[in-house]
């Protein structure tokens, strides 16, 4: 199973294939592999293991930043984001989540953006999807009720924390992109619109 690898010249880690949602565009429903790597976990690795994958990647050379992704959602593990973070903060080591948006609906009692922003994450991407709640619950299928919203206001505390926020969204016919892309402006976040891939995807077939 790979937990660190590299891409697009960053150091992705890959620590979770648990998710919050269940959505119907996702890579993990029809294949364990992207650019190469199988990101199928056995089992969740600590942030010791993470760690000791990201000295060795490192020694292979400097990346632009480091991102937590995974085949599922990383903030369901955020007390390894933060330790890993931190650790490369102390490094002065760029770090982003990307992410569903739904850090505050899974640790309810915490301030999720504000501990992210302590800890050194520098940006964040979340996952807007939709232009409206009833589009998103149609593709995304998440396990909280009033995601959508609870997406946006997230979106909404990294921003007040600091953090370089950029909303996107896959490209698919439910989709509209350009109402989508006036609420990130609204926002004050970045937007970028996601290819979606399909099982000939060069990343898929890599």
């Amino acid at each position: 199973m790979t937990i660190a690898y590299r891409a697009k010249g960053n150091i992705y880690l890959n620590i979770t294939n648990r998710c919050s949602s269940d959505c119907v565009f996702c890579l993990a429903k029809f294949t364990d592999t992207f650019c190469g790597y199988n990101l199928k976990l056995d089992s969740e690795p600590s942030a010791e293991d993470i760690l000791h994958e990201l000295e060795l990647e490192f020694l292979e050379g400097p990346a632009g930043e480091v991102v937590f992704v995974g085949f599922g959602e990383p903030t369901m593990r955020l007390e390894v984001i933060l330790e890993v973070a931190e650790w490369l903060k102390l490094r002065r080591i760029s770090s982003r989540l990307d992410t569903n948006g739904h850090g505050q609906l899974l640790h309810p009692e915490r301030d999720v953006a504000h501990e992210l922003a302590v800890a050194g994450i520098g940006s964040v991407s979340v996952s807007l999807v939709a232009h409206n709640s009833e589009v998103y619950n149609q593709l995304c299928r998440p396990m909280f009720s009033k995601a959508y919203r609870a997406v946006l206001r997230f979106a909404e505390d990294c921003l007040a924390e600091g953090l370089k926020v950029t909303l996107s969204v896959v490209d698919l016919p439910e989709v509209d992109i350009e109402a989508c892309r006036s609420i990130a402006e609204k926002m004050g976040a970045e937007f970028r619109v996601r290819q979606l891939l399909t099982p000939e995807s060069e990343e898929v077939r890599a």
